[in-house]
């Protein structure tokens, strides 16, 4: 296990977990990645698709925003990395204006 650090994407706090040195992260975003299962820090994160980490948690250096976000590990099907795509929050399709 190693010491990995993050930056909250909303205040800059940095986050420490302790995690396998081979699991590769594929990035830090401050929304879920549609498709993709989270885990906590606290458990077996390994087996899961990434980690919801809460900013201002027992991990957080400082006291935090408070707010979520997200940890996304590098996903493979039948060998090719899967595209990760969010949902907007607030998307608007109003064209006519």
């Amino acid at each position: 296990m190693v010491a990995v650090r993050y930056t909250c994407p909303r205040c800059d706090a940095v986050v420490t977990l302790d995690r396998d040195a081979a699991l590769a992260d594929k990035s830090v975003t401050p929304f879920a990645l549609d498709g993709w299962e989270y885990a906590a820090p606290h458990e077996d994160f390994e087996a899961s698709d990434g980690v919801e980490i809460v900013c201002g948690a027992s991990e957080t250096e400082g006291e935090g925003c408070g707010r979520v976000f997200h940890l996304n590990f590098v996903n493979y099907d039948e060998g090719r990395e899967i595209e990760a795509r969010t949902t907007p929050a607030d998307a608007s399709f109003d064209f006519l204006r």
